[in-house]
């Protein structure tokens, strides 16, 4: 592992008057840098052996107005794969100039990253291939996430986008454009795919996205801290629990609170089936797609019967909003083990039914096999995490890389591929519902007895018979009701391995109820920029195998 020191070191001996600010926040690295350095830097970072930060986790803008002499600040999360070492680096903008250089050239995954914080706070990425609005349409005026864009604040559409690439305009010879979505089954939500046809070959291809942004992270700074929770279940919705685990975990960093071992236990448990439901859902819908429905049913009755698992923990199925900073809202019911038993019992059936299907079936290989490939290198640089970079031959799974809730004290294996195509994705999900079943097991018989909720007054309600009898329960009681949780000033990128991959919470406290920013680092939003490049040279019959091997969630963009 790579110790911050040496990246320091580097980046001190080769710019010494670029590094504003070298700081520890909660863990992370963080150097603030001079943006007229900004390119230099990434390419020390990205090409320096010693450094080798390969993946680009996440980019985004913070508005600070009235708080620093220089409003805007792009802020950038790199990881070093092979040296398990994560690094925020910080540029400060100006608010009557706030520009940037583009890092496309360095990392293809920063293209929509860019974008999205063009449209949504100004700033500006020069050299930067396409720098147009990506989740707004082009009636829309102004950036949404500063601070003084009004929340209630709306725009008519009024012209929609014929061509979404100034190359499709001009068709030469045989070709036509076709468009798929946003209202197609196949596209698994609402997104829309513009592609070049060359006969039946798709020679040119571009993604558009939007029509289900709910702009959760302006919503975010509205509320208080637990008020922020049902949201996060609406992001992948396939797998809820996980976001709500995902975020109260960045809250929990940030407080410094201690979850109890039961609550982190449940966690777990809850964690890998819901990433085994969040996988069924993806073989399953991907194999309707190419026709073969029964296994859809047959991956359909486990995941009722998990659902009922969540239901008799919280009420609730598709989203739970059972998770609370500090533990739980409650604790599991008393037949819960049994319950969760009997479904692990059950769940190798219908696998094995799957698996039979179609693992060696000479069709559903003709139709996978070789099909959306990509190289592990370019993976990496596209921003892949998950299964779909597993699959290419990248063994990184961030429960084996920075272990969290003792996932270090379990053994399970991390499935990887070797040609990062449809079928090799389709085989890790496959063995990844296997190691979650070994994950639960193992927790089941080692669950931990004691609380399910922090005792940290900061964030828990003291006993209601307290409240009544103990003025100093009654005061905390108050405050806890009326102002929330109140973080200290600080800063916070928490991350877990969800089902598509890496989920990341950057959050900014400012010491008030409400987050001063959120930013989530979700999943398919790399996956999904991708998609375009691995359908060209393919047939639409590819594409529509590709998409569904991707698991692309319209919740997560």
């Amino acid at each position: 592992m790579l110790d911050d020191k040496v990246t320091v070191k580097v980046l001190k001996e080769k710019f010494p008057d670029s590094l504003k600010k070298i700081e520890d926040n909660n863990g992370n690295l963080s150097i603030t840098i001079s943006r007229d350095s900004l390119i230099p830097v990434c390419e020390t970072l990205k090409d320096n052996p010693e450094l080798d930060y390969d993946l680009l986790l996440d980019l985004c803008g913070v508005d600070y107005l009235g708080k620093r002499e220089e409003r805007f600040e792009a802020v950038y999360h790199l990881y070093s794969i092979d040296k398990k070492q994560r690094l925020r680096l910080k540029v400060p903008l100006p608010e009557n100039d706030p520009v940037a250089d583009s890092i496309t050239p360095l990392w293809k995954t920063a293209n929509w990253f860019e974008r999205e914080a063009y449209e949504m706070f100004g700033i500006k990425f020069r050299g930067h291939p396409n720098l147009t609005r990506l989740l707004t349409h082009d009636n829309f005026q102004g950036h949404p996430l500063r601070k003084d864009y009004p929340p209630d604040k709306r725009h008519k559409c009024t012209t929609v986008r014929e061509y979404l690439k100034e190359e499709f305009k001009e068709l030469e010879g045989e070709r036509t454009i076709l468009n798929i979505g946003p209202s197609h089954p196949t596209m698994h939500g609402v997104f829309r795919v513009q592609v070049m046809l060359e006969g039946e070959t798709i020679v040119d291809a571009e993604s558009e996205i939007g029509y289900l942004h709910r702009c959760f992270e302006k919503m975010a700074e509205t509320h208080t801290y637990h008020g922020v929770i049902p949201y996060t279940d609406r992001l992948n919705y396939c797998s809820a629990f996980m976001n709500n685990v995902g975020y109260a975990m960045a809250v929990e960093k940030l407080m410094g609170i201690e979850v109890p071992k039961r609550a982190q236990y449940i966690r777990v448990v809850l964690s890998e089936f819901s990433r085994i439901i969040d996988h069924q859902v993806c073989i399953g819908a991907n194999l309707v797609d190419l026709g073969a429905l029964t296994n859809f049913w047959y991956f359909f009755r486990p995941r009722e019967e998990v659902y009922s698992l969540i239901e008799a923990c919280c009420g609730s199925r598709l989203t739970t909003n059972y998770v609370r900073i500090g533990g739980l809202a409650d604790d599991i019911p008393a037949n819960f083990q049994s319950m969760a038993n009997k479904i692990l019992d059950e769940l190798p059936r219908f696998l094995n039914d799957v698996d039979t299907l179609n693992t060696k079936n000479v069709i559903f290989q003709n139709r996978t096999r070789g099909v959306g490939a990509i190289s592990k290198e370019d993976a990496i640089n596209c921003g892949f995490t998950g299964p779909c970079l597993r699959a290419a031959g990248v063994p990184y799974d961030v429960r084996k890389a920075h272990p969290y809730y003792d996932y270090d004290k379990f053994e399970f294996e991390i499935p990887t591929g070797t040609n990062g195509d449809t079928y090799d994705r389709y085989l890790v999900r496959m063995e990844e519902i296997r190691q979650s079943m070994k994950i639960i097991r193992q927790a089941l018989d080692n669950m931990p007895d004691g609380p399910f909720q922090s005792d940290d007054k900061r964030v828990l309600l003291p006993p209601k018979d307290e409240t009544y009898t103990n003025i100093e329960a009654l005061m905390n009681h108050f405050k806890l009701i009326m102002h929330g949780i109140l973080p200290e000033p600080g800063e916070i990128y928490s991350y877990t391995e969800a089902a598509n991959g890496e989920l990341g919470f950057y959050i900014i406290s400012d010491g008030s109820k409400n987050p001063y920013r959120i930013k989530v680092r979700p999943p398919c939003f790399p996956l999904y920029q991708t998609f375009p490049q691995l359908i060209k040279g393919g047939m639409i019959s590819d594409a529509i195998a590709i998409l569904g091997s991707l698991n692309i969630i319209a919740g997560e963009i």
